[in-house]
């Protein structure tokens, strides 16, 4: 290979700027979508084929041949693509406890992407969240690196099954119908001072290991394909020019032998403003061990730089080779060379029926309960189906924007009917007998709810949408008019409020006026999960995946802290049994049982101790 067609693989451009004739001219080894950055709006699967096959045959047309990969953004599905399945973000996935269920999300969510010929997902996010301010700790599992740990489990979901005795480090991708998966972002983002994106992880070298490194080993053993850097900085050195801890820890003691690709203008962000010194960006970036640079938008000022660097001996062909060595071990290792274009075959899986069945079973299993009744005799869930009259308010009861959160269609996501799937709301309504009536308003007034004799209430509030460092947040309230809703509607009839959020927010506050509290997290499309476990025909199962804080002045605080003193604390969440069709007359009757049961139980335990042969 000569020393362009080297730097071409290295390189990741964004759609927008590819073409054909660039990906031929300058031999470029991989295009990305970014958020929201998309062929034509609602695109079809065949758009999305058609488009990433005319970037290909661009690629197949060098002298080499060597096809090109394309990446998305699909963290919680193909989130990109209108009429995917929606999952629920990794902090809900992280409450279900159930790894399994999450292999089988990895495995749905490489169909859809594999549909709209994509073969590489920048997924998955496994940061340790040690502090919710922080605004991508929804991509997070959890603040316990245990159950990070064990959500790696998408990864073979997303690539398939190691084979037996495949060698440690070494990239699988099992087929046509799997994708190369990204571990991200290596290593310390969830760990930053205050949770300010991008900013510095101070740590010593034990607690780095210990709390964010766990994730890294067990991607690396189950053949994650990829790793990419993070904008952040572990005691004041920034990671994507960390030669000690890319090359030296994650290459040679995890012998991790993918590729390390750099986040969207990682390297640019090594200097302070970005891109103050570009030559020395790419330097420090290519040094450090980075073998593929998501530049994603001035790929000729990237290849003049390092060309010229490498012609001026500053950085080693040795460096350029191990980069292009493991950029074409993945691709061999997904049969790329075999099937480099895509085809018509898998478009019926893009929000296919069983995938939204299985999201809205992940949705089910990842709410938790965190309060239900004022007292032990007067739980209000499960709801009965058939009441006279319910009131369902607040800002995300109908909104399937703001239930899917960010990078939902859009990089930030938005507001209302975005995307193909069920609002809460609507859900609801679906649920219900027909002899119930549904009153649904935003935000009603207090005589409303006082004068409409409603049997109860559901109040659904949360978290507008937003993606990085736009999430970020110091007080973690919930946005007006939540609260107001919460107090105006709780204050005069029995209400469950349902929390649409991505961590926990500030509620302590409003709990004592609600009968019951749920922490629905970011479910995603399929808020048919919602109604499923509020109506009974599900039970609830979900347990906190991080820390429920009384005030933000406890932030940070993490499960094993000397001075631990949470609203609800890491792990806790209520349960409840499916229950059987009831009127509303019969509300609270299953937890009664249950207590009788058990008293019914240990007397018959204690009588049989007290009179069984010796």
């Amino acid at each position: 290979m000569t020393l362009a067609e080297k730097i071409g693989q290295m390189t990741q451009i964004e759609r927008k700027v590819a073409s054909a004739k660039v990906m031929k001219d300058y031999f470029i080894g991989s295009v990305l979508s970014g958020g929201g950055s998309v062929p034509a709006s609602q695109a079809s699967a065949e758009d999305w084929v058609n488009m990433v096959n005319e970037f290909q045959k661009g690629s197949l047309s060098t002298r080499l041949g060597i096809p090109m990969i394309y990446g998305i953004d699909a963290v919680h599905g193909n989130n990109n693509v209108y009429g995917a399945t929606i999952f629920p973000h990794n902090i809900g996935l992280g409450a279900t406890r159930d790894p399994e269920l999450v292999k089988k999300i990895g495995e749905a969510t490489a169909l859809e992407v594999r549909a709209t010929g994509i073969q590489y997902a920048f997924a998955p996010c496994i940061a340790v969240c040690r502090d919710p301010r922080w605004g991508r700790c929804y991509e997070s599992f959890s603040e316990d690196y245990h159950i990070v740990r064990e959500m790696t489990e998408i990864i073979p979901g997303l690539q398939g099954d190691l084979p037996a005795n495949y060698s440690k480090g070494v990239p699988y991708v099992a087929g046509k119908n799997k994708v190369a998966a990204c571990a991200k972002h290596y290593v310390g983002d969830g760990g930053t001072h205050d949770g300010i994106n991008e900013n510095n992880t101070v740590i010593d070298y034990h607690g780095l290991l210990s709390i964010h490194m766990p994730a890294y080993d067990i991607s690396i053993i189950k053949g994650v394909s990829t790793v990419m850097v993070s904008y952040s900085s572990w005691n004041g050195a920034k990671m994507h020019a960390n030669h000690d801890l890319v090359t030296g820890f994650l290459k040679n003691t995890l012998h991790f032998r993918g590729f390390v690709i750099s986040d969207w203008q990682g390297i640019d962000r090594i200097t302070t403003p970005p891109g103050a010194n570009y030559t020395y960006s790419v330097q420090a970036g290519i040094n450090a061990g980075i073998d593929m640079v998501m530049v994603p938008y001035n790929y000729t000022d990237f290849i003049n730089d390092l060309t010229s660097l490498v012609h001026k001996n500053i950085i080693p062909m040795s460096r350029i080779d191990d980069a292009v060595r493991r950029i074409l071990l993945v691709k061999f290792t997904m049969g790329l060379f075999e099937n480099p274009l895509a085809d018509l075959s898998l478009v019926d899986q893009l929000g296919k029926k069983e995938h939204r069945e299985l999201a809205r079973e992940a949705v089910r299993k990842s709410l938790v309960l965190l309060k239900n009744g004022k007292s032990i005799n007067e739980s209000l869930l499960p709801l009965p189906k058939k009441a006279r009259k319910i009131l369902v308010a607040g800002s995300h009861a109908d909104n399937l924007g703001y239930q899917c959160g960010g990078w939902t269609i859009e990089w930030q996501g938005d507001s209302g009917n975005i995307t193909v799937g069920t609002t809460i709301l609507d859900a609801i309504k679906s649920t219900v007998d027909p002899s119930t009536t549904i009153i649904y308003s935003e935000n009603p007034d207090a005589s409303s709810v006082k004068n409409n004799d409603f049997s109860h209430a559901i109040v659904v509030v949360g978290e507008p949408p937003y993606t990085e460092t736009a999430g970020d947040s110091l007080n973690l309230t919930l946005p007006d008019p939540g609260p107001s809703t919460v107090q105006t509607v709780c204050g005069s009839v029995k209400c469950v409020v349902v929390v649409i959020s991505g961590r926990p927010v500030v509620i302590e506050p409003y709990v004592p006026l609600m009968d019951a509290l749920v922490a629905a997290w970011l479910p995603g499309s399929e808020g048919q999960g919602v109604a499923d476990v509020l109506f009974g025909d599900y039970g609830f199962s979900g347990k906190l995946p991080r820390t429920w804080f009384k005030s933000v002045d406890q932030l940070p605080m993490n499960v094993g802290d000397k001075h631990y003193d949470p609203l609800f604390p890491f792990g806790f969440g209520l349960t409840t049994k499916p229950m059987v069709a009831r009127s509303s007359s019969s509300a609270g009757v299953g937890r009664k049982d249950e207590y009788w049961m058990m008293s019914l139980y240990l007397n018959l335990l204690v009588t049989w101790i007290l009179f069984r042969v010796p």
